[in-house]
């Protein structure tokens, strides 16, 4: 797999500043209230199709994050943002996120994908290959 400095630079940052938890490790819960703490989690999703890097509180403020695999022509399933706002940082492949009222944003290496709060969509692997992405989900208000 061949993928641009840029963007590799750009998920290694992403990783080391809001995304972190080796599966070997465990870190302990935190108690309600507290500040989240710093974490790291390694971008291995051996073998399977999803990855959660972030649940939400207590480990982040209101921040959630996932690294997807999509087999091609695989969707991920119709979903809405509700009150959040949602990116996507894409690390391989092609595909399109579809809105509700059947119109597309094309989603490919070496993008980002911004879909605002209150929006039904899916994304679906268009290519022959792997679509493989992170999403970082946060509330809006």
């Amino acid at each position: 797999m061949k993928m641009h400095a840029s963007v590799l630079g750009l998920v290694a940052a992403a990783a080391l500043v809001f995304i972190c938890a080796s599966s070997a490790m465990s870190f302990p819960a935190e108690a309600p209230g507290s500040t989240p703490s710093a974490k790291v989690v390694e971008l291995n999703t051996q073998g399977k199709d999803y990855l959660q890097l972030l649940g939400g509180p207590p480990e982040s403020v209101t921040m959630r994050s996932g690294l997807v695999v999509l087999a091609p022509q695989h969707s991920v399933g119709k979903h809405s943002t509700h009150q959040n706002e949602e990116i996507l940082v894409v690390l391989e492949g092609k595909g399109e996120m579809i809105f509700k009222d059947n119109s597309s944003l094309p989603v490919e290496a070496n993008h980002a994908v911004y879909c605002p709060p209150q929006t039904e969509h899916d994304v679906k692997n268009t290519g022959n290959s792997v679509l493989r992405y992170v999403y970082v989900v946060a509330s809006a208000r």
